[in-house]
């Protein structure tokens, strides 16, 4: 076979035509993902060079759907069969989880291989890390991705066929109701914020009342300065202040009330004699008026700081038991507090919980190379004051280690137990003994099994309780759906009978009406025959009359009497033949003529 020859010429043109090939831009193919509540939908972007340069064309168009369509078209779209699905898929995205639909609509639909550059854009960088993992594609997030999201979002239902706004929006507002309620989905009895808020509240109320006291000290101070040294403690004092009043007015009889406060009978006898010869200034009414009002807001302050503390101490037995069992119920509060939530909480390793309050001190310490600290909020426990200063970071740690698994308990057991925390707390006063004395605690695992055995008894106990106590809930209800259905079958027994008189009598007067009814019908029939018979006799008297002119003299009077007794004798008459009065009006009619 004969090979063709090529010049030096047309190599050097063939190899200048492969370079110009192999320099031309590829051009980029963009999807563009979209997650509506209705569905999933495929976005096809117009093919350019560099996908930077679509971001001036789309912030141009986006706010008009006709410029808007001729850059983004609709590739594919993936409808939700059910609420469920929407909700299952919605989940799955905001955790970053590719789901099976996602998947299958992604690999059904979108061009994973092919001579152009494909790459998908997504809104989420978290499900755009899992696309690319799963389907090993390159991600666009961010940028114009962004601008076209936000197009997409305002023409969706103009973009879908057969999709309205209206149906987007019940789509929209029912995925959020349910995506919200699944998020929100919790047991009204523990619930930690109503904890975070109350030991907020108490430690504003500790300042609080601090303030307002140190206030009505320096304030009474004026007028009874050596009230001070005999009641140190701020309620009391403002107790006291609210009390007394002007000192001048004390006497003896006011020594009981003085005692009630103080509890002591030496310093009431003291605080009398003090106010015998203080030294302090006279006060006027009005300024002892204001000063007794504003001791009563402050001791009413501290009267409901008790009640919130108890209140914070309720809450922690039914949220955090174990918790509060090992470390305190104000020291767990404000572990939660601090954590933003139990659940939180139980997620934070012990090395964290060590150190949760401690940030500032931390951060400084890195920052530094210095020493970290080695507690922060669980060193207002007991164990660590009570530890000597050489083992007060290994408490502290084991401390930690306890705490930690406490609030795990307590966030995922159904039934809430202190069984678990006091045991928890004895280890804790084992550990710290053995740093002083060196005796050998239990083993955990002996502790742990007398636990669940102990757990599962008081679990077994409070079920049988709860169910004793939902049995007689349900056989109250049922006494009392039953006293109501008899009252209601008394009442429509009565109502029954009411109705059965009543037909009754309704049939009696119909019985009685019906041969009054009949004997009406024929009389009337009577009547009228009556009524026709007197006309008729009538008008033959008239005719009468008009021949014989006669009876033109007689009186209307007589013509009445005439008349009455004439229908009083036609009654018992049969009915008279109409041939006579034909034959006189014929004869009438004659004379006319």
């Amino acid at each position: 076979m004969i090979q063709p020859s090529f010049s030096r010429g047309d190599r050097a043109e063939q190899t200048h035509r492969a370079c110009c090939y192999r320099d031309l831009p590829i051009m980029v193919l963009l999807h563009v993902l979209f997650e509506h509540a209705a569905g999933y939908a495929l976005f096809a972007v117009k093919e350019v060079e560099e996908i930077g340069m679509l971001l001036p064309q789309v912030e141009e168009s986006v706010l008009s759907i006709g410029k808007f369509n001729s850059m983004v078209s609709l590739a594919a779209f993936f409808p939700f069969k059910s609420a469920q699905a929407a909700l299952e898929n919605i989940n799955a995205v905001s955790e970053g989880v590719v789901h099976a639909d996602l998947k299958l609509f992604l690999e059904t639909n979108l061009p994973l291989s092919g001579k152009k550059k494909a790459m998908l854009g997504v809104s989420d960088a978290k499900i755009g890390a899992a696309l690319q993992e799963e389907f090993s594609i390159s991600i666009q997030t961010g940028g114009v991705v962004a601008e076209i999201a936000r197009g997409v979002r305002l023409h969706f239902h103009s973009l879908v066929k057969g999709l309205t706004a209206l149906a987007a929006s019940k789509a929209q507002l029912g995925l959020g109701h349910s995506y919200s309620r699944a998020k929100v989905k919790f047991n009204v009895n523990r619930v930690d914020n109503m904890i975070i808020q109350s030991i907020a509240l108490l430690d504003q109320l500790d300042k609080d009342i601090n303030t307002f006291s140190m206030r009505v000290r320096e304030w009474y101070g004026y007028h009874f300065p050596e009230l001070i040294k005999i009641v140190p403690d701020n309620s009391t004092y403002c107790r006291m202040a609210q009390l007394i009043g002007n000192r001048k007015e004390l006497s003896e009889e006011s020594l009981e009330s003085l005692e009630e406060v103080v509890m002591d009978a030496a310093k009431a006898q003291a605080i009398l004699d003090a106010s015998r010869s203080s030294m302090g200034m006279d006060i006027s009414p009005i300024d002892l008026i204001n000063i007794e009002r504003f001791s009563n807001r402050v001791v009413s302050l501290a009267a409901y700081r008790l009640e919130l503390q108890e209140y914070l101490r309720s809450k922690m037995s039914q949220v955090a038991p174990n918790l509060a069992a090992l470390i305190g119920e104000v020291v767990g509060a404000r572990l939660i507090s601090h954590a933003g939530s139990l659940t939180n909480l139980a997620k934070y390793p012990a090395s964290t919980v060590q150190i949760l309050g401690a940030e500032k001190a931390l951060f400084r310490a890195l920052k530094t190379r210095g020493n970290t600290p080695k507690y922060g909020l669980i060193f207002h426990s007991t164990f660590i004051g009570r530890a000597a200063a050489k083992n007060k970071g290994r408490i502290s740690r084991y401390l930690a280690n306890k705490c930690t698994i406490a609030s795990r308990i307590d966030c995922f057991s159904e039934v809430p137990t202190s069984v678990y925390g006091d045991k928890l707390r004895g280890q804790v006063e084992e550990r710290l003994s053995f740093y002083e004395t060196g005796d050998v605690p239990r083993k955990n695992v002996d502790v742990m099994k007398e636990a669940v055995k102990e757990a599962t008894d008081v679990a077994t106990e409070i079920k049988r309780k709860l169910d004793k106590k939902e049995k007689k809930r349900r056989k109250r209800e049922k006494k009392l759906q039953e006293e109501t259905g008899e009252t209601n079958g008394e009442a429509e027994a009565e109502n029954e009978v009411k109705k059965k008189k009543k037909r009754a009598t309704e049939d009696i007067e119909v019985a009685v009406e019906s041969p009054a009814a009949e004997n009406g019908a024929e009389d009337s029939s009577a009547k009228k025959k009556k009524k026709r018979k007197a006309e008729v006799e009538i008008q033959a008297e008239e005719v009468a009359a008009t021949d014989n002119g006669a009876e033109e003299t007689d009186t209307p009077a007589k013509k009445k009497k005439k008349r009455k007794t004439e229908t009083n004798d036609a009654e018992p008459a049969e009915e008279t033949p109409e041939t006579p009065v034909s034959e006189k009006k014929k004869k009438k009619k004659k004379k006319e003529t």
